[in-house]
């Protein structure tokens, strides 16, 4: 069936010029509604306004725009029953063949004007009718059925009813979460933009009750688009790796899960500034958490960088409408409260046939022996303290080098995560990017390594890590100890003028 007319109203604008040229090239009118309409007619896409195809102006503040005849008997004329088209014709109401609709993201920003009415309407009208009318409510999904458009003209009824099953369940989810708002109880389910992968769907479930501490699940998202399953994934280890750092100004930068950029600062704008060096290409994209209310200083650090979202205790209305200034795209995410030390909780992992639980990696029975003949300063103690309390939150095996860029102030200069083996994870990442950092920024090394010091979540299994270590210069190690190896470790060390430390706590995350 050849798709003559396709109705695009959305919030979230990802993947739309491209649909919207697609179905374009395919010969078919776009009828659109405000917000959406001028973005496709930025991206140089022809549009109708609804206002012009029903001769109806939107009313309201925009409550009252696509509730009318002409849209929903568009919508929902059957093609093979001739009354349908006889009356359609006659109320010169032409048929609809595709509806793209996304809502208004209530879950996230919960308020009465944020409920979407007509857009839950259209979705349920076009998946009722899901043999003539092809329904979209996830960005997800444009790429293969534009495909199969262009390909073959026309969908198969099992995957119109799919695209029709999954409407349905988007609008039963955001209704479910209006009625729990205005029952005054926490949304049960909220559906996210997309899973860990575009073509995968996913929504997010919070504890009920919430737990006593700042979290993701209730927090306010102030500003930017849907969050996805891989923004509450990074988010959640942005901040479970601030609340380590929360009795100083600090900020956590995240990719993947890692913390690829770290430090503490005098003020929060010095800390941010300093974690981005850590790793300035990692942090591209990445997930933020600070540990103090964004002033407009720190604010104006991202001034010209992208990052995903930036998690906060609060937001300075200065720092707040700088941001929404700067992008409309980032999420800027208000906790609400102080952040504290973390609390003790049990975590779930689910493998396939059931679930793993074990308590959180927190108030880990930590030693200090100085192991070797070289003296470790206690001036040293807190920077490896900090360096520790990174280093348990990158994915082993991991190495982490901290370094003290001011005194008292400690941050990220290297780091290496989620490597088979230890070797890699030393030489191949935490000291290329220490190098690549020290060279970058016009540093000595010698001053640098003077201030700086290795950990590692474990214990070394061979001395080959202690003697890449130490050709790069490195003074300072901190590892667990419990090797079969310790002793050519220590030897290894001793040889090499190290100072090293043993902890008797291994910091292993999978």
């Amino acid at each position: 069936m050849k798709i003559q007319r396709a109705l695009l109203s959305v919030s979230d604008k990802t993947g739309l010029a491209g649909l919207a040229r697609g179905l374009a090239g395919l010969g078919a009118e776009l009828l659109s509604t405000g917000g959406t309409a001028a973005a496709l007619r930025k991206a140089g896409v022809s549009v109708t306004d609804v206002s012009a195809h029903t001769g109806h102006p939107e009313i309201l503040d925009g409550r009252v725009k696509t509730l009318h005849p002409k849209v929903h008997g568009g919508i929902l004329q059957r093609r093979a029953i001739p009354a349908d088209a006889d009356t359609c014709a006659r109320l010169g109401i032409p048929p609809i063949d595709l509806v793209c609709v996304n809502l208004y993201p209530f879950e996230q920003s919960p308020s009465i004007e944020t409920m979407d009415i007509g857009g839950p309407a259209m979705l349920r009208s076009a998946a009722k009718n899901h043999a003539d009318v092809i329904v979209l409510c996830d960005p997800a999904d444009y790429p293969a059925v534009l495909a199969a458009l262009q390909r073959d003209g026309d969908l198969p009824i099992e995957q119109r009813r799919a695209l029709a099953r999954k409407a349905f369940a988007r609008t039963a989810a955001y209704d479910a979460a209006i009625a729990a708002w205005l029952a005054g109880e926490p949304a049960r389910e909220i559906h996210l933009r997309y899973g860990e992968n575009p073509h995968q769907t996913a929504t997010f479930r919070p504890d009920t009750p919430p737990p006593a501490e700042a979290t993701l699940a209730a927090a306010r998202i102030l500003h930017g688009k849907e969050m996805s399953f891989n923004n509450y994934v990074d988010g959640d280890a942005a901040l479970e790796a601030a609340r380590e750092l929360h009795d100083a100004p600090a900020a956590i930068i995240i990719k993947h899960t890692n913390p690829c950029g770290a430090a503490t600062g005098e003020t929060l704008a010095g800390a941010l500034a300093e974690a981005w060096e850590g790793d300035v290409v990692s942090a591209f994209g990445s997930v933020i958490a600070a540990t103090r209310p964004v002033d407009l200083q720190t604010a104006q650090i991202l001034k010209g960088r992208f990052v995903e979202a930036l998690i906060a205790p609060a937001f300075e209305p200065e720092a707040l409408a700088f941001l929404k200034a700067k992008s409309r795209d980032i999420r800027l995410i208000s906790l609400d409260q102080p952040l504290a030390a973390p609390l003790p909780r049990r975590l779930i992992r689910q493998i396939n046939g059931g679930l793993l639980l074990q308590d959180a990696d927190l108030q880990a029975p930590e030693a200090w022996h100085v192991v070797t003949r070289a003296a470790f300063p206690d001036a040293l103690r807190p920077l490896a303290a900090f360096g520790i309390r990174v280093c348990t939150h990158i994915k082993s095996n991991a190495i982490l080098l901290a370094w003290e860029p001011a005194p008292g102030r400690f941050a990220v200069l290297g780091m290496g995560a989620g490597q088979p083996n230890r070797v890699d994870a030393m030489k191949k990442l935490a000291l290329a990017k220490a190098r690549e950092n020290i060279e970058r920024r016009g540093l000595d090394p010698a001053q640098v390594l003077a201030r700086t010091v290795l950990v590692s979540d474990a214990f070394f299994p061979f001395a080959d890590n202690i003697e890449a270590a130490a050709e790069f210069g490195v003074k300072f190690i901190v590892e667990p100890g419990g090797s079969k190896k310790d002793a050519e470790c220590v030897a290894a060390a001793d040889a090499a003028g190290i100072a090293m430390a043993f902890t008797g706590c291994r910091h292993f995350r999978h």
